[in-house]
Formats: C-alpha cells, sequence, structure tokens
C-alpha cells in the first residue's frame, strides 16, 4: 500500500492566498502549520512510514519545508509534474512513468486540499475485504455553502441557510489499484474521467462511507 498525496494545483478557488501559497501549504489551525503537513501526521498515526508527493505548482515550498521527511517522521519522496501530464490522472501517469510505484502496486491516494478524521484503516480494509478495483471514501451528507429559499409565487416561503442535504458525495480521499491506470490515457481527472471509465469497463468501484469529519 503505497500512499499518494497530490499537491500539483493551483488551487484557482482559493486566490489570493494561493498566488503566494501552493493550496497545501496554506497555515492551518492555532499552531499554523501547512495543511499537508496535518495530511501527513493523519497518515503517520495509520501506519504509514512513506509517501509520494506529486509536486507541481509552487512545489519548491513544499520540498523545502518537509524535505526527506524527517520533520514528519516519514520517508517522502517527489515527483514533479509535467506540462504534457495534464490534471490528476497525468500526475499518477507521470509518477507510474517515473518509478515511483508499479502497476502492480494499491495506492491510497489523498487530495492535499482537506482535512479529515476518516479512518484510513477501514477505507483499506473494506477495499481489500471487496477486492475492488477502486474504493472511494463517500460521505451521506453535505452542506451547501449558500443558503436555500422555498419559492412559492414569488414569495419565499421558507428560508435555510446552509442546509444538509442528503447526497453521497466524495470527499478526496481513495484506493486505487495501480493497475487501473491502464484506463488512464488521455484522461485528465480522477473523478470524472478515470473512475467513469472504471465503471464503464465493469470495474469494481466501491464506496466507503463514513460520517467522519471532512
Amino acid at each position: 500500500m503505497k500512499p499518494v498525496v497530490l499537491c500539483g494545483g493551483e488551487g484557482s478557488r482559493l486566490r489570493p492566498l494561493t498566488y503566494y501559497f501552493q493550496k497545501t501549504m496554506i497555515p492551518v489551525g492555532r499552531e499554523q502549520k501547512p495543511l499537508l503537513e496535518y495530511i501527513l501526521m493523519h497518515l503517520k498515526a495509520y501506519g504509514f512510514s512513506e509517501a509520494v508527493l506529486l509536486v507541481g505548482y509552487k512545489g519548491e515550498q513544499v520540498v523545502n519545508y518537509f524535505g526527506d521527511g524527517e520533520r514528519v517522521g516519514m520517508r517522502l519522496t517527489y515527483v514533479w509534474d509535467r506540462e504534457d501530464a495534464k490534471g490528476t490522472c497525468g500526475a499518477l501517469l507521470n509518477a507510474l512513468r517515473e518509478k515511483a510505484f508499479t502497476m502492480d502496486d494499491t495506492l491510497l491516494i489523498y487530495y492535499g486540499d482537506i482535512l479529515t478524521n476518516l479512518s484510513l484503516s477501514e477505507l483499506v480494509e473494506q477495499h481489500r475485504r471487496e477486492k475492488a478495483t477502486a474504493t472511494l471514501a463517500v460521505s451521506p451528507r453535505y452542506q451547501l455553502p449558500v443558503g436555500v429559499a422555498t419559492i412559492e409565487n414569488n414569495r419565499l416561503t421558507e428560508m435555510r441557510e446552509k442546509p444538509f442535504i442528503n447526497i453521497n458525495v466524495t470527499i478526496g480521499l481513495l484506493v486505487l489499484e495501480a493497475r487501473a491506470l491502464a484506463y488512464a490515457e488521455n484522461a485528465s481527472d480522477i473523478m470524472s474521467d478515470l473512475i467513469p471509465r472504471l465503471i464503464e469497463k465493469k470495474e469494481k468501484v466501491a464506496a466507503y462511507i463514513t460520517e467522519a469529519f471532512w
């Protein structure tokens, strides 16, 4: 099992912060540690001693801060994104070509812009138990970032501010058999391109449903 953290995105939705920071390096919490540090400590808490970091935009901030990983007690490997390898699928294929992992590996893919207390051991255990090609962490509830109005005849009859809705949403963590990357050629995004292809090809894609914070 190889943890792979996606750290290359430009974080356009977090501008203007990401004009200055790689989004995974934005300081978070009372101790103002980079978001990525919490992710690595989460991995370490579940027994992982190494991780592959896929870096691109402002990746030097990640490399300069974490170095070989001694700061967090892990062994870190960096793979730089290539201009001709677009999106999260491109980053994974590039890492495969750079021999950061092989087609025989199982990958724990962690999007570098989330915080969660999800049980990584339960996620991995379910993936193995079901012999899935991919297992996505899914939350059964989602809080809308906006208010929702109910309208009848141009009149508001109800107003709910940032309500929770019952809908299954992916939360940026998945286990993936690296062999699935055979379906990733000319694909850009894991969630919108690769996962639908796996489903179309009748590969087993499982859901790990969790009420964990994220």
